[in-house]
């Protein structure tokens, strides 16, 4: 674990300008600057498992992690990814409900954790932080509820097409044209609730028709349009 003076100070911080933490004054930032603690979290590593309690919140300064729900028959699902700029645990901060969600490093992170009370007092205080932070479990919420509904009425190969734009949207491509997110066909799987099994023959199937190419873990969209309209299911 590195001390809070080993990495940029939070009003020096360029994950502010993306997060709800642009909302705070300079006092504000010295003040959280003096109480958090840095980590850098290995590649498979949990920040926290489902059914524990967070203390606070984390602030994502490099890296990604995937949050997962584990489901009755023991399968996870992917439900979102955490990246650079993001908050995550703001429900602690109105709640003391235990997390229902895993978060998984899948490549190296660095994060800053900010304790629950310093992060409660500038909510009680700062108006214009606390709208954003409500509005961030809100849009969180809705989230939620459109992938519950794509998860029930979309067939599994829509489903996988509008994953690859979401991921595309996200992350972006490296100078190849490659998504920069790499991920196995197992997540995959995960993310859209189909067998591994099914998924290498549906990434398979999406290579020969021209959609997408492929390089070992790497993806490549080749077809965004013909993607879209799998996507929307036409």
């Amino acid at each position: 674990m590195q001390s809070a003076t080993e990495m940029s100070k939070c009003e020096q911080c360029i994950v502010r300008k993306f997060s709800s933490l642009k909302s705070l004054d300079k006092s504000e930032l010295i003040s959280i600057s003096e109480c958090k603690t840095s980590q850098q979290i290995e590649k498979g590593s949990f920040l926290f498992e489902e059914g524990d309690h967070l203390n606070g919140v984390y602030c994502i300064k490099s890296g990604i992690c995937k949050l997962t729900k584990l489901a009755s028959n023991g399968k996870s699902h992917i439900v979102k990814f955490i990246k650079k700029g993001d908050l995550l645990g703001q429900r602690s901060i109105v709640s003391d409900d235990a997390v229902g969600l895993s978060a998984t490093a899948i490549e190296t992170m660095e994060v800053c954790f900010i304790p629950k009370s310093e992060i409660l007092s500038v909510f009680k205080n700062n108006a214009n932080f606390s709208a954003d932070i409500i509005n961030d479990i809100c849009y969180d919420l809705k989230l939620a509820n459109e992938h519950i509904v794509q998860m029930a009425q979309k067939p599994v190969k829509s489903r996988f097409a509008s994953s690859l734009l979401s991921l595309y949207e996200e992350f972006g491509v490296d100078k190849e044209g490659f998504l920069k997110i790499s991920l196995s066909r197992e997540e995959f799987a995960n993310i859209v609730g189909t067998a591994t099994e099914s998924m290498i023959r549906m990434i398979s199937d999406f290579s020969k028709k021209e959609l997408i190419e492929t390089e070992g873990k790497k993806i490549k969209l080749l077809n965004n349009v013909k993607l879209g309209l799998l996507a929307e299911d036409l």
